[in-house]
């Protein structure tokens, strides 16, 4: 099986990315506290606790690699790949909570109440070197989800990719750059044109860029913590391997969920022959599984429910009539998928 050796790659490439973000955040931003404390620059501060928060922010990722990969156990049966979904969403918050609304909040204050930045040319030179190493981790980051994105555009390999841990650190870095030449921006402007309100105004532009890209990250792991089906290829994949299977009449449905990167949870209700016998249908689901894991090697869990197009069709009418969840949720496009049958 392919399947430890890819997952064992990608894990690796993940904690790689994030290291490379660790060591350059956690450096920067000891020396923007510095430089801020010396000069009073208050985008100089606000840059140093978007450096800080994302440093806290790889070591939430790589405890959620770390939880996400120990194994099932009775108490989580299919394992544990969705804590690396819900740290992921916590990175968010941090950035919201920690960056964006402190950076906005010490902008607001310094604008009413502005002060000259004393000793501009440390921030010059700090803020030279922050651009450096970000763009280092950036480029990092980049190459990295520029080799799982295989050509797709890139809001769209984002939107369909389920390891956030990648784009996070790529949209973290992107928005530090930002952060940076903001700062940069505000500084220059304040020691150049003698108003060191624009410092303050920085600072806030500063805070909305950071809590655009919380915004954004949180909605991209909130889907993927509550249960994201796999994407369309597999999932239409998955069901051509099934409608092929002899002994196979038809596709009554097929539910698919992503517990993590590389980890998917199938669910087939099929319409067998009736003809066939028991043993000959355990067969059957058995053949189909070692088909599917063969193409797809990240569907662990493959779960078979043998069930005429008839009695699909009145469990999936009851469920409608009552509302339940999913009544109207399928993997197969158009509800149940059948081959046209003859009874005698």
């Amino acid at each position: 099986m392919v399947e430890p050796k890819r997952d064992v790659m990608a894990a690796s490439t993940s904690k790689q990315v994030i290291f490379a973000a660790l060591a350059g955040n956690a450096a920067i931003a000891i020396t923007k506290f510095a430089a801020a404390l010396f000069t009073g620059s208050a985008a100089m501060m606000s840059e140093a606790i978007h450096s800080a928060v994302d440093t806290g922010n790889q070591v939430l990722l790589l405890i959620g690699l770390r939880r996400a990969a120990r194994p099932a156990s009775e108490s989580h049966p299919f394992g544990h790949g969705l804590q690396l979904y819900f740290y992921t969403f916590v990175v968010a918050i941090l950035i919201f909570g920690l960056g964006a609304v402190i950076s906005i909040l010490h902008g607001l204050e310094r604008i009413r109440a502005p002060e000259p930045i004393q000793n501009p040319w440390v921030n010059y030179l700090v803020l030279g070197l922050a651009v450096l190493f970000e763009g280092g981790s950036w480029w990092v980051a980049l190459r990295a989800f520029n080799g799982q994105r295989g050509g797709r555009p890139l809001l769209a390999a984002v939107r369909e990719s389920k390891d956030p841990t990648i784009f996070t650190v790529l949209f973290e870095d992107t928005a530090a750059l930002t952060g940076l030449v903001i700062a940069l921006i505000g500084v220059v402007a304040s020691h150049v044109f003698g108003l060191p309100v624009i410092d303050g105004v920085a600072s806030v532009a500063i805070g909305v860029v950071l809590a655009l890209t919380a915004g954004f990250l949180a909605f991209e792991s909130q889907s993927l913590l509550t249960g994201e089906a796999a994407d369309p290829a597999t999932r239409a994949g998955i069901a051509a391997i099934a409608r092929s299977e002899p002994g196979v009449e038809g596709l009554n449905d097929l539910r698919t969920m992503h517990f993590g990167p590389n980890e998917i949870l199938v669910a087939l209700s099929l319409d067998f022959d009736d003809r066939l016998s028991a043993a000959d249908v355990e067969a059957a689901v058995a053949r189909l599984e070692q088909r599917i894991r063969a193409v797809h090697p990240q569907a662990g869990r493959i779960y078979v429910e043998a069930q005429s197009l008839a009695s699909h069709a009145a469990v999936r009418a009851a469920v409608m009539a009552g509302g339940g969840p999913g009544a109207l949720v399928s993997d197969v496009p158009g509800g149940a998928t059948t081959t046209p049958r003859t009874t005698a």
